[in-house]
């Protein structure tokens, strides 16, 4: 998963801008009669109609931005004067020189990155405290500083003009490839964030990441009001990826009903912070979920202190790092604006609007009653991740386990299958072994994840957890996902025409591929879908509703309890548990209760994306959205030569690469509309 950044700017918010980057004590730098004056001088010398707009946008960027330590106000002016570039070939010289060196200091400070955290990420042994503080050190922390100090960044405010959403959207189907280059350009210097808030930044996310990622519970420690154990006594899974694979996999199991109400209920302790500390990442004690009863050895019950909220306290750290950095960004003051209009370049309101139109729809009704019907008994809370629908459903877990154990019994095993892999997702021989050969596999401590590569020649790492028996088929399931990632990141760097157009508009949609890569993970094994296509192709639109309606409810508790944090900034952390156990019921009761059952559920606030990721999850919804409608668009077609033309699209805003890839743009529809087809197939 990754989390990319974009800042944008308007002439519209100038004054606020340029008073907001201070500290209240400083006083404004360049007025706006200078600005006009700087702007009027540098247009007369220019002399070109042409360059009159970019002159303007310029010249207020870098008023804006110009603070006691770059100069005076004569020392302003020398600099526009002297360093803007009217000539459109010496422009285009100056972006080259730019994009790489950039592509050198950001793949460099990538790279350490990756491998400071590599003890932290990956199974190294016993974690000293020392990695944790490595671990949190940022590299790139001074890097915008370093670059306002020297004065490339008001190089490039100068010279390449940063424009809002808005503007974006107005002339997406104006500008030519090298003026989307250019436009992006800019997106990173519209603020002077400080680097030591950059480093608390770092650090605040790197602690919560390593605290969710040791955050295990033995399963097989577990025990219920007859003090019966259903789990091998090994079984140890991570909170919440590894806890929501063990239940959503135990649907066609024996005792299925006992373990998923066993795992929904340690799922609500940790939600609201009763757990009993003792048992997190230990396996000292049996425990019962259900009445939070504790025994030791003799199974005799015994005292124990709860979670003391630390869940919560590291949301809370990240909120308030994002609150310290909010005044230096007047344009998305709010890391909630940060995430949405700024990361995801689809506002709050586009979000919350697609989300709760979805979830509403009475085609969600529709495949609940098919659940139930499936079931046979009345649907659970934890229902919501029914995955019955895949087409591996009706496969044995335990023999897919066996195949893929066998075959990948490292993260060594999984690497050198990696081309194969690729290959069957329909690339040619030589272009998957040229994907693949810029791809490292590493075992993960935690669930797993893909982190992409900064600069031609580093690779993509692709971090997937090998148990000490080889990869359990959900860890193979997790893999796939992630090497979709590690495609993407891979084409959208060594095959882009321009690098600040690498990637894609947002995390949604590399989440789409690797989605669609997920999908095809039989396959991949050689394992064929127990149905045939037309059946497998409705099945595959419930599916993709049903995930799509359990991330969403989720997505909407990340975004109300960042609202609440706002509102209420001096929050403890017992009161923000209580806060965002009250938000996820009310979601829950509005959206959900309908559709499963059980009221007051706060199921929804589980994820652990919460925690260490940050305003994430929206992308995983319209993630799923974006998936089927190319996926739709894909039907007949070659996979690969498609996605490639797509994904070369490159960083434009979200609407526009969705025009560019299926015709149309994001959309919960489609689906809806798929739905209702599969619902008159599958019920016949």
């Amino acid at each position: 998963m990754r989390t990319t950044t974009k800042i944008l700017f308007t002439i519209a918010t100038m004054t606020l801008f340029a008073c907001s980057q201070r500290p209240a004590n400083d006083t404004k730098m360049i007025s706006e009669q200078q600005v006009r004056n700087v702007t009027n001088e540098l247009k007369a010398k220019v002399n070109s109609s042409m360059a009159d707009f970019r002159i303007e946008k310029g010249v207020a960027q870098v008023a804006a931005l110009w603070q006691s330590e770059d100069g005076t106000a004569d020392d302003f002016r020398s600099y526009c004067l002297e360093n803007f570039v009217a000539d459109t070939a010496e422009l285009f010289k100056a972006y080259k020189v730019i994009g790489n060196n950039f592509e050198i200091i950001g793949g460099y400070n990538n790279g350490m990155s990756v491998r400071l955290l590599e003890p932290l990420h990956l199974e190294k042994g016993e974690i000293h405290p020392l990695d944790e503080i490595f671990g949190a050190y940022s590299p790139a922390a001074h890097v915008t500083d370093d670059m306002f100090a020297n004065k490339i960044a008001f190089f490039v405010l100068l010279n390449f003009p940063a424009y809002t959403l808005q503007e974006k959207t107005e002339n997406m189907n104006v500008w030519t490839r090298r003026e989307w280059a250019y436009a992006r350009l800019a997106d990173g210097f519209m603020s002077r964030t400080p680097a030591r808030l950059v480093a608390d930044e770092a650090k605040a996310f790197t602690d919560a990441d390593t605290y969710i990622s040791q955050y295990n519970i033995y399963l097989g420690n577990l025990v219920d009001g007859d003090g019966k154990t259903f789990f091998p006594k090994d079984l140890k899974l991570n909170s919440h990826w590894g806890l929501r694979d063990e239940l959503k996999s135990d649907y066609p199991r024996e005792n299925a009903l006992e373990k998923q109400r066993l795992i929904y209920s340690v799922m609500k302790r940790i939600i609201n912070q009763t757990i009993p500390q003792c048992v997190v990442n230990s396996d000292t004690y049996l425990w019962n979920p259900e009445t939070n009863q504790v025994f030791d050895a003799e199974k005799e019950v015994t005292d124990f202190a709860s979670e003391p909220y630390t869940r919560y306290q590291y949301w809370l750290n990240n909120f308030r790092v994002e609150q310290a950095i909010d005044k230096y960004n007047p344009l998305y003051p709010t890391f909630i604006q940060r995430s949405y209009d700024g990361a995801m370049e689809l506002s709050q309101q586009e979000i919350e609007t697609l989300f709760t139109g979805f979830i509403a729809a009475p085609e969600i009704k529709q495949v609940a009653e098919l659940i139930r019907k499936r079931l046979g008994r009345d649907l659970e809370p934890f229902d919501i991740w029914y995955d019955g629908f895949k087409s591996r459903s009706a496969l044995d877990e335990d023999a897919l386990t066996a195949i893929t154990s066998k075959r990948y019994p490292d993260a060594a095993a999984f690497k050198s299958d990696i081309p194969r892999i690729i290959e069957s997702m329909g690339w040619t021989k030589e272009k998957a072994a040229c994907i693949a050969d810029k791809i490292v596999v590493d075992p993960a401590r935690g669930s797993g994840h893909a982190w992409a590569a900064e600069m031609k020649g580093d690779a993509a790492h692709l971090r997937t957890r090998i148990q000490p028996t080889g990869m359990d088929y959900k860890g193979y399931n997790i893999a796939v996902h992630e090497l979709g990632h590690n495609v993407e990141q891979t084409i959208t760097l060594y095959d882009m025409d321009y690098y600040f157009l690498k990637s894609v508009p947002s995390t949604a949609f590399t989440e789409a591929v690797a989605f669609m890569f997920q999908n095809s993970d039989l396959k991949l094994l050689g394992q064929k879908p127990p149905v045939d296509k037309v059946r497998e192709d409705a099945l595959a639109a419930l599916d993709n509703c049903w995930m799509a309606y359990e991330i969403m409810g989720v997505s909407l508790v990340d975004m109300y309890a960042w609202q609440w944090l706002y509102d209420h900034p001096r929050c403890t952390a017992k009161e923000f548990c209580i806060a965002v156990e009250t938000i996820s019921k009310d979601v829950w009761n509005k959206y959900y209760a309908p559709v499963l059952g059980e009221k007051n559920s706060p199921l929804l606030a589980i994820y652990s994306h919460l925690i260490c990721v940050p305003m994430y999850l929206a992308n995983y919804p319209v993630g799923h959205l974006i998936q089927f409608q190319v996926e739709e668009h894909c039907r007949g077609k070659n996979f690969a030569d498609e996605i490639t033309r797509m994904l070369l699209a490159g960083s434009v805003t979200p609407q526009k690469w969705m025009r560019n890839a299926v015709g149309s743009e994001i959309s919960g529809q489609p689906t809806l509309s798929a739905v209702q087809k599969a619902l008159e197939l599958i019920t016949q």
